[in-house]
């Protein structure tokens, strides 16, 4: 009954992500979109750095999620259908434990079992880990997370706004001349 959904996790475990596309840099569902295509992380890899990160200190999935998409300078963040099922099977091999869990949010912490995992894995880890500095670094400076969070809040307050039911001439012109002023000033920078 739950043989597809078993071979879909194995797939997230091993990095390769769901439906068969690979995880890269291409936005935040798998391999496809801006950026360059192909599996950013190696075989199991995306478990080893989210092991790797529970290592440096106690994490929310949501907290790798972000941290991994900082470290990345913003090209790519896993899903958390990804990240959570890897929780999961991290936590089931015994590699970590939840530390504290308040409701569905849960706080994880690495095992002696984890240790072990990483001390085996090293040079992969430490591979790995300089991969995501070296991509987040070179990226940095054009897609700074700060700048792609506040590029998402600015269309989604424009969509709203726009979804919000028809507007009346003075709103429209009011809306038109704050976009080109905001648009002038960033041009000015």
């Amino acid at each position: 009954m739950f043989g597809h959904f078993k071979q879909r996790m194995r797939a997230a475990w091993d990095g390769e992500g769901f439906g068969g596309r690979p995880f890269g840099f291409g936005g935040r569902h798998g391999g496809h979109g801006r950026g360059r295509g192909g599996r950013f992380f190696e075989h199991g890899g995306l478990k080893l750095v989210v092991l790797a990160m529970i290592a440096e200190r106690p994490r929310h999935g949501y907290e790798i999620i972000k941290d991994i998409e900082e470290r990345m300078g913003g090209a790519y963040a896993p899903s958390a259908g990804v990240v959570y099922p890897t929780l999961t099977l991290l936590e089931e091999t015994g590699q970590i434990e939840v530390a504290q869990a308040e409701g569905n949010k849960k706080l994880y912490r690495i095992t002696e079992a984890g240790e072990a995992m990483l001390a085996a894995n090293r040079a992969q880890v430490d591979a790995m880990m300089a991969r995501m500095s070296d991509a987040g670094s070179s990226r940095r400076g054009w897609r700074d997370p700060r700048v792609v969070r506040a590029i998402e809040n600015f269309k989604m307050a424009i969509r709203l706004k726009l979804g919000a039911g028809p507007m009346s001439d003075g709103e429209i012109a009011a809306l038109v001349q704050l976009l080109d002023e905001t648009a002038g000033r960033i041009e000015k920078l």
